[in-house]
């Protein structure tokens, strides 16, 4: 958000706002950023689309967890362009954009910073390329049913996402 205020603390206790920070649970201060990210749904086809590509990621707690596949948008790049790219990366296949799913806020503590991160997600369809992945921070790549997405997906936003799928897909076969 921008201008965002977070509560901080001054030394004798009381409350006061600073613009961009919030106070960690160490009691130290946090800087505020904004990152953006890309990716999406990849189907196997418009038309008569039976599957989805998901990756898969082992979590904290080293389970595996099945989530879209996205990542940072480059400098110069966009979000477009990121998705597509990282859809290569990710998941091995040629995809090309067929309509916006829309966008996924959130925000995360890590390496000592407050970070407010927004996804924006896109319906693909593939066009090319083998499902697999050389991407490290990817586990395992598959192609899902359409019925299982839901049940898979490991973010209750992503499943979100998918309640526009059937309605993003019948446009996408009229035109």
């Amino acid at each position: 958000m921008p201008g965002a205020s977070f509560p901080s603390r001054s030394a004798d206790g009381a409350g006061r706002r600073r613009r961009g920070t919030s106070e960690g649970a160490n009691g130290r201060t946090l800087r505020s950023v904004r990152e953006t990210s890309a990716g999406g749904l990849v189907v196997d086809g418009v038309g008569d689309a039976t599957t989805a590509a998901l990756i898969g990621r082992i979590d904290r707690r080293g389970r595996l967890e099945w989530v879209l596949p996205k990542g940072h948008v480059e400098p110069g790049e966009s979000t477009e362009q990121a998705a597509v790219r990282e859809i290569r990366e990710e998941t091995g296949l040629h995809a090309r954009i067929v309509s916006a799913l829309g966008p996924i806020e959130y925000w995360f503590v890590a390496d000592g910073r407050r970070v407010h991160k927004t996804v924006h997600h896109y319906l693909l369809e593939a066009t090319g390329g083998t499902l697999g992945t050389e991407d490290v921070e990817v586990s395992e790549v598959a192609w899902v049913p359409l019925d299982e997405l839901v049940s898979r997906l490991r973010h209750g936003s992503e499943r979100r996402l998918l309640d526009r799928l059937p309605d993003l897909l019948r446009e996408a076969r009229a035109t």
